[in-house]
């Protein structure tokens, strides 16, 4: 269309029934459009809901265990764990302490410890067991 001062640039806009939108206020001098500007904005919507489809959403899958977990149990968790993993969730593993087992919390820390040796080839630990309340805690991020 070509370059004009702001007053042949609203004219122009006015003759061709469209809107002067004010692209680049920062530039000198500022860079404006002649444009329809609901298409401007439907455009503007349509390509940030392309870009939300495409950003990936984290999906956080929890396993419980008790301090005392026995072995059939704690291979059963660990294989939805290994599911879990591989669809790409994360995964919080956690031992819960109720009442007076929290005098077991090395058992706890054994069995998080074990289970993330047991889960390497399917995912990192992001966050090594931590106790928190009486709950203890450790993260695993799926491996690509």
């Amino acid at each position: 269309m070509g370059v004009y001062p702001l007053q042949k640039a609203l004219q122009k806009a006015n003759e061709l029934e469209l809107d002067l939108v004010e692209i680049s206020p920062n530039a000198a001098p500022p860079v404006c459009k002649i444009i329809d500007y609901k298409k401007f904005l439907y455009e503007q919507k349509k390509r940030e809901k392309a870009m939300k489809a495409n950003a990936s959403k984290v999906v956080l899958k929890e396993i419980r265990f008790g301090p005392q977990t026995d072995e059939h149990d704690y291979e059963f968790k660990k294989k939805h764990a290994i599911k879990f993993l591989e669809e790409g969730a994360k995964l919080k593993a956690f031992v819960f302490f109720k009442g007076r087992s929290i005098v077991f919390k090395e058992q706890g820390h054994i069995l998080l410890l074990r289970l993330a040796q047991d889960l390497e080839p399917y995912g990192k630990v992001e966050q090594l067991p931590k106790l928190e309340g009486k709950r203890m805690i450790m993260l695993l991020n799926p491996k690509k």
